[in-house]
């Protein structure tokens, strides 16, 4: 069977099961729109009276708050889910099941669990983004979007390696309650266009913390056609980290097999 098979058989057996539990999906959905609404009127306090943040126009920093809410879309319906169980796993000491299913086991680990709660936010981003950029002069077309989808692909590529990363760091520290807060303030620190923060910190959320990467080169390119310099930064942190993420899992299983032998 193959990896893809494997994964939809434990997509379809998630989403069956939380489907029972719709009157808290309509309450999820509630709060996701009440979440988006709450970071639209923020921003719409910081542009009062023709101010713009940080160069950026009203309908293009809106376009940062719609990947923003779409990155947390997928961390709430995939990668926040499946956090969540990897670590659970290794509090409970049966990660070594987990390790002998028929599978890679880090594909295994880090997208098995498919989560409708994060439904909502990717709705709603989706939607903030076709809105925004239809809204922008001139008007993006489906070239324009379809050329944008590359560096949320990306972004989407640097937030797993680095929640995979954290989430592996249980295979020492079993007491990691703070990676959902931290993968959190990750996402919330790319919120608003990383030019609207002074050098310092728009230094570490390109350098240190890759913010800029997931929410404002992807609204960069829709808004104002493809830097290739900043397409090719995002290329490689992504390729980087997914490196890295998959290295530091193989060094974590030396360490793990040794202290279970």
């Amino acid at each position: 069977m193959s990896t893809l098979s494997t994964l939809a058989r434990y997509w379809s057996s998630a989403l069956a099961s939380e489907a029972e539990y719709r009157a808290n999906f309509v309450l999820s959905a509630v709060a996701s729109l009440l979440g988006v609404a709450g970071s639209l009127f923020t921003l719409g306090v910081l542009y009062q009276n023709g101010h713009e943040l940080g160069g950026w126009s009203w309908p293009e920093a809106m376009l940062v708050v719609a990947v923003y809410t779409l990155l947390d879309g997928v961390q709430q319906a995939v990668l926040g889910p499946n956090r969540a169980a990897f670590t659970q796993l290794v509090r409970e000491g049966t990660l070594d099941y987990a390790l002998l299913k028929p599978i890679d086991a880090q594909v295994h680990l880090s997208l098995r669990k498919l989560s409708i709660w994060g439904f909502p936010n990717l709705a709603l981003g989706l939607g903030l983004v076709v809105y925004a950029g239809r809204r922008l002069e001139p008007a993006a077309t489906i070239s324009d979007f379809a050329l944008a989808a590359v560096p949320v692909a990306l972004a989407v590529a640097i937030l797993y390696a680095l929640g995979f990363v954290l989430a592996t760091c249980t295979i020492w520290f079993t007491k990691t309650d703070n990676i959902t807060i931290a993968m959190q303030a990750l996402l919330e620190s790319g919120r608003f266009p990383v030019s609207a923060y002074t050098p310092g910190y728009r230094f570490v959320f390109t350098f240190v913390v890759p913010a800029a990467f997931m929410t404002t080169v992807p609204a960069a390119t829709l808004a104002r056609g493809p830097s290739w310099g900043w397409l090719l930064g995002s290329a490689l942190v992504a390729c980087g980290l997914l490196a890295f993420s998959r290295w530091f899992w193989g060094f974590a299983l030396r360490s793990y097999t040794s202290a279970s032998s």
